[in-house]
């Protein structure tokens, strides 16, 4: 009996042991991701905003980033957010699981790497980690790190859905959808735009929707590529953001929500809180 405790102990002592490594190594492809996102060949900008910059805009475009960027707008060069929320992975499934992640946006160039623990249940953890880094777009999930879910990098389809990824992300750095960071706007009417965005080879646009007070409440895209059985599918996608709030001089939405609009409904897939944001300005 004694010796058949020490096994079980090795055993549980070996599975521990593998599991600590494994988060460890998916930490470090983290860190390494995250310090490619600086580009130091990259021209510098002014970290001071322009009013003219904002004025030359559509006009609710113009409203918008007049409202939430201050008196005083100056250009975030990185952004460090935390989240809270949850994730359902099949349409009616009826089951949301909490997730929390931590994520960094770079500017110039655009990019971001997103690392999430999503719980599947008690001791059952799944990895995720997104990105665009370097021109390209990557998804990597494997249960505790080890097990691989899912593994796509470089196609144009995952590229260009994190870029679309990156565009509505952006109210929560609305600095970055200046044209000065390479973003084109068009006015679709006096209450929504389209912004535009080209970084390498991945062109990318997303509709903007403001509300009577002016503020984003909805980005939405036509097109944007899902996973059907290893199949990327082009399907509509919108994002809701909601519960402004100032931080740090700049007003941002507290929570959102990203939701595909299939054929027989709408199928929310993630629902989230900010915890924590920081800004890194220009010159800083």
């Amino acid at each position: 009996m004694r010796a058949a405790g020490l096994v079980i102990v090795v055993i549980l002592v070996a599975v521990a042991l593998t599991l600590l490594v494994a988060r460890v190594r998916w930490r470090s492809v983290t860190n390494d991701l995250v310090a490619q996102l600086s580009n130091p060949s990259m021209e510098t900008v002014s970290a001071a905003i322009l009013p003219a910059e904002i004025d030359s805009l559509p006009a609710p475009v113009a409203r918008y980033l007049g409202a939430v960027l201050g008196p005083d707008p100056r250009q975030v060069a990185s952004v460090r957010v935390l989240w809270t929320g949850e994730f359902a992975q099949r349409p009616g499934a009826g089951e949301w699981k909490p997730l929390r992640a931590e994520q960094v946006f770079h500017t110039r160039p655009p990019g971001f790497v997103w690392d999430a623990r999503i719980s599947l249940g008690p001791g059952l953890d799944v990895l995720v980690r997104d990105a665009f880094v370097g021109g390209g777009g990557s998804m990597r999930g494997a249960i505790h790190g080890l097990v691989p879910v899912v593994d796509v990098h470089g196609t144009p389809e995952i590229s260009a859905g994190a870029l679309q990824r990156y565009l509505g992300e952006a109210v929560w750095f609305p600095a970055a959808l200046l044209p000065r960071n390479g973003v084109h706007w068009a006015a679709l009417s006096d209450s929504s735009a389209r912004a535009s965005l080209t970084v390498g080879e991945t062109s990318v646009s997303c509709d903007f929707r403001f509300s009577t007070d002016g503020l984003v409440e909805s980005v939405y895209t036509p097109s944007r590529f899902r996973d059907v059985d290893g199949t990327p599918v082009p399907t509509p996608w919108e994002a809701l953001v909601s519960e402004y709030e100032e931080r740090d001089g700049v007003l941002v939405p507290s929570a959102g929500e990203a939701a595909w609009l299939l054929p027989d409904g709408r199928f929310p897939y993630w629902r989230g809180e900010v915890t924590e944001l920081d800004y890194v300005y220009e010159g800083e």
